[in-house]
This record gives C-alpha cells, structure tokens and sequence, in this order.
C-alpha cells in the first residue's frame, strides 16, 4: 500500500487530487487489500486519523496518517459515511473540512463496503463522466449526465484513455476521471473533436460522435489503446484502423483460428516490425527500404511467415486475414494497462 501511495505521488502533476485519490483506492479494491489498509490509505491521503466499524460493531479501527492503529474510541465530532449495511467510515479532522474530504471518505466507503461484502453499485455516487460513458445507463441518464458536464447535443466528441499511471505532457481540455475496466483502472478524458494538443504516451482515441456515441467512442479507444507498442507507439487513434478497431471491439473473445500460428511466427525478433512494415507497404521492396533491409532478407522471412501460415499473406483477403490476426495477437499480449514497477 505505502508503495502504491508512492506511485500514486508521483502520478502526473497535472492531475486533480481528486483523480489520485480515486485512482488510489480503485487500485486497492483491484488489489484486494485488506480493510487496515484501507483504513492506512484513507488517513495518508486525508493527513488526519481515519476509521471504520463494521454493521454489528464487532470491529472497529483507527489509523493515523502515518498507518499505525490507534487505540481508544473516536472523537465524538468525526466527518462520517454510513453504508447501506450499517458500518461506518469517519475521517478524524480537526478544524475545517479540507476540498477533497467527502471524495475521500465516499472512496473509502465504497472500498470498505466492497471488503464487507456490498455490491459495488449499492455503495458509488454515479459520476457524470463514468455515467455518460457507461452502455448499460439509459440513454436520457447519459444524455443529461453529458449536459451537466458543459457537452453540448449534436457537437462532436471523442474519449482519450491512458493508463492509471500515465504522465500527460499536455492535458488537453474537457471533463476527466478515472474508471475501472475489465483491463485494468484507465484515466478517460472527454475532449472535442478538433482537439490536436495531446502529449501522453501511451494512449487511444476513439473515433468522433455525438454525446450519445460516447461509450462507442471509449469502448474504440480502449482497444487502440491496447493496440499500443510502446515506446515506438504513443497516441494510437481507433481511427488508423478504419472498422477493425471497431470490430475487435464488439468481438473480443472471438477465436482466432490463426493464433497459435500467429504466435509461433511472433517468437522471431524480427517477426513484429517486419510484420507491420509488410502489411503497410504495397511491395517487398517498399517494405525492404523501410526496415533498412535487403530485399532477400526481406523475401526469405515472407516466405517463412507464409509457410508458418499456410498462406500466402500478400495476396488477396490473405492480408486482411493477416492484419486482423496480428491485430488480436497485440491484443492478447497488451502490457500498456499493467502497473509500472516502483521507480528507484
């Protein structure tokens, strides 16, 4: 927990505390930390003791900033949470409230309550952001969720995701936060259709629609971001893929009769980069000058992909067979989501 707290510090500067603070405990929740943590991250990020009980009263702790139990009973006067199970979480301030204090203490409560058993959506406040994103909300709770961020009906409009622990050089306008996916915790950003000022690597863009196309639009951008091979790849734009993106995303788990191929032929070091450039030239030897190659060279590893395949891979339907192949395997091999080691 202190490490992720340490990661959590230094994610980018231009960042709300706000976003840290839920990026914190969604982080925690996927990690599966026990409730003393909880108890430890609440209180480091408060910089004031805080505590929970449980429904019945037969456990109650309090932890002070610096993550060691308290012993004793709570101050009568606490900024408290009650859940829908009767357990409580309180932050033990002295003086004013500090901004981000009810977030902390909702995030708190959410992960308590998902420790104690609780569904998820009987404990999260709905946040506009994830709201006007989320497919299974009705479509006139999306819509008014959209209006209450400052989006405007017909206007255009595409979702930006990146990774939890992504550093933005640039943030681009428009309304913000973080959710969790089954991929993993993504920073998501809503920004307009003519916005070109994005500098953070890596990430997707999805493709341009109304407010009411936004989870399409977030749906594409988390495919283009796992499309990512960083650090060649930085923004990856659904739109590149003209409607593969889209098809990878409506079919995620759809069997791919060429993996095991796909991935014999992906064990080469060359295999990844000569793949590409062959899919994207029209010639071999196109392709050849863009890798700085011979033309043999070039030709002999085409001939080894095609008789790992069966197929010809430059003619035809083959291509697209290919791209669509190596496309799922970029898929299945994704490291772009995945929690970045402690920096030394």
């Amino acid at each position: 927990m202190q490490e992720l707290l340490g990661r959590i510090a230094r994610l980018d500067p231009q960042a709300s505390l706000g976003l840290r603070v839920i990026a914190c405990f969604d982080e925690l929740m996927v990690g599966e930390v026990n409730s003393r943590a909880l108890a430890a991250a609440a209180a480091a990020l408060a910089g004031c003791p805080a505590g929970f009980r449980n429904g019945d009263e037969s456990r109650q702790l309090r932890v002070d900033p610096s993550g060691s139990v308290m012993t004793g009973d709570r101050p009568t006067e606490v900024a408290d949470l009650s859940l829908p199970d009767a357990s409580e979480v309180w932050l033990e301030r002295e003086g004013d409230a500090l901004p981000n204090d009810d977030l902390i203490l909702e995030r708190f409560g959410l992960a308590i309550g998902v420790r104690f058993g609780l569904e998820r959506r009987q404990l999260e406040t709905p946040r506009d952001v994830a709201l006007a994103l989320d497919p299974a909300a009705p479509a006139d709770e999306r819509g008014a969720a959209a209006l209450r961020l400052g989006l405007v009906a017909g206007n255009g409009y595409r979702v930006l995701v990146a990774p939890l622990f992504a550093v933005f050089d640039k943030r681009p306008a428009g309304p913000t936060d973080v959710i969790a996916s089954e991929h993993g915790t993504l920073q998501v950003l809503v920004v307009d259709d003519h916005t070109e000022d994005i500098a953070v690597a890596p990430a997707g863009l999805g493709p341009v629609g109304t407010i009411g196309d936004l989870p399409r639009s977030l749906r594409a951008a988390v495919v283009a971001l796992r499309l990512s091979r960083p650090p060649e790849e930085g923004l990856v734009r659904a739109e590149n893929f003209g409607g593969l993106v889209e098809l990878l995303a409506e079919s995620p788990d759809a069997t791919d009769p060429d993996a095991a191929r796909i991935d014999e032929i992906m064990d080469a070091p060359w295999a990844e980069s000569t793949v590409r450039v062959v899919l994207e030239a029209p010639t071999i030897r196109q392709a050849a000058r863009d890798l700085d190659l011979h033309h043999s060279t070039v030709q002999s590893r085409v001939e080894h992909i095609a008789r790992c395949l069966g197929y010809d891979p430059l003619t035809g339907y083959n291509r697209t067979r290919l791209g669509i192949s190596v496309l799922r395997w970029r898929l299945r091999n994704s490291h772009v989501l995945e929690l970045p080691g402690p920096v030394g």
